[in-house]
């Protein structure tokens, strides 16, 4: 296996500002407390491709409603590598917990950014038959696989990333 990449937590301010843009004041010792408590990503077994992103609070999603969650975790990978997110293949399954954006990209450029690559995930329970996901802090709900990635002979960027959703592009 190639060791390409690392997870960090993002600094508290950072997280702080990320919670509190998803769900208001708190008070500080209230988000430390759930900062302190973030865990890093791991795959659950050796044959595991993907790494277990882990909510950082207690998640109730009824049919049709949606969420963000600032996940508290960035990654450090090397150029040529992307970090593909998804839902968890038995939350998929049961309640078609579903991924807003369909798949996540997390850019190896993204963790310089000012958000110090900030990882969020916005997701929606999708369930048509009436049932409603209730997830404690610290279960996983969505995994992430690194891939490599190739470019066209003729490209030529050399534009560099400051942000996240978006930010690539004016759309």
């Amino acid at each position: 296996m190639l060791r390409i990449a690392e997870f960090e937590k993002v600094s508290f301010k950072q997280f702080r500002r990320g919670f509190e843009d998803v769900y208001g004041g708190a008070p500080e010792n209230e988000i430390r407390e759930v900062y302190d408590s973030l865990t890093l990503p791991v795959r659950a077994t050796q044959g595991s491709a993907g790494y277990d992103f882990y909510l950082p609070h207690d998640l109730v999603l009824h049919p049709g409603e949606s969420a963000r969650i600032p996940t508290g975790i960035r990654v450090r990978m090397e150029e040529g590598w992307v970090l593909l997110l998804f839902p968890r293949s038995g939350l998929g399954f049961k309640y078609r917990l579903q991924l807003d954006n369909t798949v996540g990209v997390i850019d190896s450029d993204y963790y310089g950014s000012d958000n110090e690559g900030h990882i969020f995930a916005a997701v929606t329970n999708d369930s048509n038959s009436g049932k409603t996901l209730s997830l404690k802090a610290g279960s996983a709900f969505m995994q992430g696989v690194f891939v490599p990635f190739g470019v066209t002979e003729s490209d030529d960027v050399c534009a560099r990333r400051n942000g996240g959703f978006g930010s690539t592009s004016e759309t």
